[in-house]
């Protein structure tokens, strides 16, 4: 059975060996390493990668989606001149992991939806721009390698979220304007405020601050001096506080699948050390606490209280009315081309739900980026992004049980990394801000972390023959 899951998540596959033998890799890397050698500017070509991959996710919540994308593409374009230039050492292969050979399926998987989509052109589009999204994983994952520019980026991403949060916490204190519908107009919560920070809405705040909760939170016990350890405490404090005052009960439920995961995780670091006492009680004495904090919320905060017990107030709810509606007209989509999809993306999502939509329901999503999957890619891309997320987890925990025997604390950034994932999966079900790049690039830093880890087994050397090499 251990084989089979082995063989199930790639873990004991040779990917240095095989990606060693591509045609492709022996004839690109290295392809550029004379001028690299002779370029002054090249030297740092590891920091100008990192300097762009800051620009990222320092700009994201600031501003448009035209530039996120043309920073993202500028990350790329020097990460595959890097790759080009890199040293090509004999039986050497690019840092290839499970994770990527995953994503690059998922790709086939959409570009196959997209050849086949009844709108080709607006599925094309899309295409291209979830091409921009997988490959800033590849970039995440080369420069994360580095443990300055992984610790510089987490950083960087936290005190960004410091200050989003805050203005958040500005608008909840001296009012914001509603931008839009977000609340029942006849429920008791119609004039309440729900902070959106520089993101323009509650739900995409709360999408973006759950990363950053959590990352807060392991830094705490990273951070080594007590003034950092306070800046982190500072940081969860108020990211945390931002993300409550959203009101977005998805984003709630992100945050709860979070921390449940963060809870369980740090549990499993430090249980090797605990007492006995400890090692039975403590995971208990904590969810006991959250718990217990959670219903004292609930009991006497009415907005909390109210926007709590919306969520199972079914269609008397308007959003799960909505919702409702719409996944009704999306699992009709569903079953019109079960396999293969309409084809990436929201022009696409655009261009055919409105044949199959209630009166009254338009929508740009399918609300759920599981069904946003199946829509846009068919059960067979759904299940081709099931299986990469159980490879993500498998590959980490994989690291996190060594870096646990090792005592490394880089298995606490790991452990966030999980955590937040988490989160976002569970924030995913009734929500697809994920799509959006001030949530997707975030997703797609937490799943290069992990794969920035990933350390190769060791295997004896594979020959292939030359009829079977791989391109």
């Amino acid at each position: 059975m251990n084989l089979v899951w082995q063989k199930f998540t790639l873990s004991n596959l040779p990917l240095t060996d095989f990606i060693g033998s591509s045609y492709l890799h022996r004839f690109s890397v290295g392809l550029l390493h004379y001028w690299r050698q002779n370029s002054i500017l090249m030297q740092w070509g590891d920091a100008i990668a990192a300097g762009l991959l800051s620009l990222v996710y320092a700009l994201a919540p600031f501003v448009s989606t035209s530039l996120i994308g043309l920073l993202i593409a500028a990350s790329i374009a020097f990460w595959f001149i890097l790759t080009l230039s890199d040293e090509a050492v004999p039986g050497s292969a690019p840092f290839v992991t499970p994770i990527h050979m995953l994503v690059l399926l998922y790709w086939v998987i959409a570009a196959a939806a997209t050849a086949l989509s009844p709108v080709k052109m607006a599925a094309i589009k899309d295409l291209i721009t979830l091409t921009l999204y997988l490959l800033l994983f590849v970039v995440c994952a080369r420069v994360l390698r580095s443990p300055r520019i992984r610790a510089w980026i987490i950083t960087l991403f936290l005190h960004i979220s410091l200050i989003v949060s805050v203005y958040g916490l500005r608008q909840w204190f001296f009012g914001a304007p509603q931008l839009a519908t977000w609340v029942d107009p006849e429920s008791s919560l119609s004039k309440m405020t729900r902070v959106y920070s520089y993101l323009g809405n509650p739900n995409l705040l709360a999408g973006y601050l759950i990363p950053a909760v959590i990352l807060s939170i392991v830094a705490i016990f990273i951070w080594q001096s007590w003034f950092k350890k306070a800046l982190a405490l500072t940081m969860f404090i108020v990211n945390g506080a931002s993300l409550v005052l959203t009101f977005s009960r998805g984003g709630w439920i992100g945050l709860i699948f979070a921390i449940l995961t963060l809870l369980g995780l740090l549990y499993y670091w430090w249980s090797i050390h605990m007492s006995p006492f400890w090692r039975t009680w403590s995971l208990w004495i904590l969810l006991g606490s959250i718990t217990g904090v959670f219903l004292l919320a609930v009991a006497f905060v009415e907005p909390v209280r109210d926007r709590f017990l919306s969520i199972f107030a079914d269609r008397k709810d308007s959003s799960n009315n909505f919702r409702q509606n719409v996944w009704t007209a999306v699992f009709k989509m569903i079953e019109d081309r079960p396999w293969i999809g309409i084809g990436p993306g929201h022009n696409a999502f655009n261009k055919i739900y409105p044949l199959y939509q209630l009166p009254r329901y338009s929508a740009l999503s399918a609300y759920s980026i599981y069904l946003e999957v199946a829509v846009e890619t068919g059960l067979i891309g759904l299940a081709a992004f099931l299986w990469l997320v159980i490879v993500i987890f498998n590959t980490a925990f994989l690291k996190l049980q060594r870096f646990r025997l090792q005592n490394n604390p880089d298995g606490l950034w790991l452990i966030g990394a999980i955590a937040a994932i988490a989160g976002m999966l569970g924030h995913g079900l009734v929500d697809t801000v994920w799509y959006r790049p001030q949530v997707n690039t975030l997703w797609w830093l937490m799943v290069g972390l992990i794969a920035s880890y990933w350390t190769p087994l060791k295997h004896p050397r594979q020959k292939f023959p030359n009829d079977m090499v791989n391109i």
